[in-house]
């Protein structure tokens, strides 16, 4: 058989050699018509109602289990799926099909669906283009609740296998059987892509965007796949084998290695000590987060006690699940970030208009700050869980100094009302802001007086910086963390910050490239706030430097006119200190 050899984006380091599973998903979503009597009207629809029911269940699941497993924002992308559960417009409209028809449940619901699907696919905006893969996502597993189908093939692996597909949707690989894929590669896909996230996490090789990969491929062929390079190998000689099961064992022998750093600090050769923490939103995770070496948690999202439910938390059981969760990662750091409702994030609850550009309209704390009596709720319950001395406070999507004033002014009533009751709090808690828009990072002199931390928010300050959405695959290649334009706003507000003598931490993806988390070092940051799964490789990078050479790398970063030139600088400065680590 002839040796060929394809090329794609690598998302997620390492080699593997094994067998080729080719995943075709069921795309129809035609159910035959089906005649029903008039008096099964009532059991069909309870039929119906019954399977968005169980369909819930079964995304609240997943969505929480993800997240434990791999403590990322991957588990956000369900949150679509269980608002179009929640749609009454949909739900309403199969109901009247199925009286009107007097047709079965399934077969009302896919006209229903087919008609979304292409008033979605008519409109002019690529981001609600791209919500049909969501609906279809739901839909397919609706359908096979509705008819009592088996699970998935993903979920029912007899052998350890390479996936290969055109794509895999939220579901799929979120329920796919986790220590039978070794490896995947997708046709379809960028670097942020949901995909390509979860390969990183669950910290196997991934290659996406392969295009025809699908029909080079056939299940059963031997193949090796470098998700360091992005290539992929069908039907390798034995000399390719041999050279690949050595880079193998090399890459084994560095995930070993980086285990026995979980209990080290992540310091500098000369003595520059970095807070490595992780960011959460379930307290299950911090299990997780500790046993990857994680010194604290550096974003609690608190959205997630919100969603999904018909009533809004009361004050006492955040207050339980904050003081809770702080405990558990006690004595280490344990910041909450208040309500950060919006983008893509929404709560039934509350009559949350849907807009063109929710990403730029009422969230965060823009809602809070309208919302004056559930954003009270949620101080007092931060501040009577603050008698754990660890947990801290931030404001997320700050744009100017009067949304700081006005939500340190509303603490300030909640401290008063606490003190009323006589319940206690600890006084001097730290406030902090997130820098994640262009102009906290431009007035960040003007907002570090009036806080005790800041907290770059990195993935949304690219996005807004470099007007780019970071899940848009036709222009993911502008989302670059290294642009000459976000290392300049990034060091502007750690001087500022540091000028005012407040401490500065760094949350999201940027810092999941070691060099790029040794470059975040250099330009002063005081704290990164990565995935637990990630921050093994960020500690072992910025433990094989000094400080003073983290420096030079920021100094001389700084000098260059592009992102691309930055990457292939740093890349080349930090493959000469761990080759291991660096591609």
């Amino acid at each position: 058989m002839k040796t060929e050899e394809l090329k794609g984006i690598p998302v997620s380091p390492g080699v593997t050699i094994g067998t080729a599973f080719i995943f075709h998903r069921q795309e129809s979503f035609t159910i035959p018509y089906v005649k029903i009597k008039k008096s099964d009207i009532p059991t069909e629809i309870a039929h119906f109602e019954d399977a968005i029911t169980r369909t819930r269940a079964e995304i609240l699941g997943i969505r929480k289990n993800l997240s434990v497993q791999i403590g990322r924002e991957h588990s956000d992308i369900f949150n679509a799926h269980l608002l179009i559960l929640e749609d009454r417009t949909l739900i309403e409209d199969v109901i009247a099909l199925i009286k009107t028809k007097t047709t079965t449940a399934d077969h009302a619901f896919s006209l229903v669906v087919q008609r979304y699907f292409r008033a979605f696919s008519q409109i002019n905006d690529e981001y609600l283009k791209e919500r049909v893969d969501d609906i279809k996502d739901v839909s397919r597993r609706l359908l096979h609740n509705l008819h009592g189908d088996k699970k998935n093939q993903l979920e029912n692996l007899s052998e350890k296998v390479v996936l290969i597909a055109h794509d895999l949707s939220p579901s799929d690989t979120a329920t796919m059987d986790k220590e039978k894929v070794l490896a995947f590669v997708t046709e379809v896909g960028g670097p942020t892509s949901h995909t390509a996230i979860l390969g990183r996490s669950l910290e196997i090789p991934a290659i996406v965007g392969m295009a025809g990969v699908t029909g080079r491929v056939k299940t059963g062929d031997p193949i090796i796949v470098d998700g360091t390079h992005g290539v992929l190998i069908i039907n390798p000689d034995r000399k390719l084998i041999q050279e690949y099961e050595k880079q193998e064992e090399r890459y084994s022998e560095l995930t070993t290695e980086l285990h026995k750093l979980k209990d080290l600090p992540a310091e500098t050769t000369d003595g520059k000590k970095i807070t490595l923490a992780s960011n959460i939103e379930f307290d299950d995770e911090i299990s997780s987060v500790l046993s990857h070496g994680s010194e604290g948690i550096g974003l609690y999202r608190t959205e997630y006690l919100y969603m999904n439910r018909q009533d809004l938390p009361t004050e006492e059981e955040q207050y339980r699940a904050y003081k809770n969760a702080a405990k558990k990662i006690a004595p280490h750091p344990f910041i909450i970030r208040t309500l950060d409702l919006g983008g893509d994030k929404f709560i039934s609850s509350l009559d949350v208009p849907r807009e063109m550009n929710p990403f730029l309209g009422w969230r965060a704390i823009r809602f809070c700050l309208t919302q004056v009596d559930v954003f009270k709720e949620q101080l007092r319950a931060v501040l009577r869980a603050s008698t754990q001395k660890n947990l801290k406070l931030m404001y997320p999507m700050i744009s100017n100094v009067h949304e700081l004033r006005h939500a340190n002014a509303i603490l300030e009533e909640c401290k008063l009302e606490l003190k009323s009751k006589k319940q206690r709090f600890n006084p001097d808690l730290e406030i902090g802001a997130m820098i994640e828009i262009p102009s906290a990072a431009v007035t960040s002199d003007i907002l570090a007086k009036e806080v005790d931390f800041f907290s770059i928010g990195s993935n949304d300050l690219i996005q807004y910086a470099l007007a780019v959405d970071r899940v848009n695959e036709k222009i993911a290649y502008l989302y670059e963390p290294t642009h000459p334009a976000i290392l300049r706003l990034i060091q502007q507000v750690i001087q500022n910050g540091h000028k005012q003598k407040i401490w500065i931490g760094c949350c999201g993806e940027m810092a999941a490239d070691p060099a790029i988390a040794v470059l975040l070092v250099g330009l002063g940051v005081d704290e990164l706030s990565i995935s637990p799964f990630i921050l093994p490789k960020a500690k072992k990078a910025i433990r094989s430097v000094s400080y003073e050479f983290a420096q030079e790398i920021a100094g001389e970063a700084l000098k260059f006119e592009t992102g691309k030139e930055v990457r292939e600088f740093i890349t080349a400065k930090m493959k000469r200190v761990c080759p291991d680590l660096i591609e």
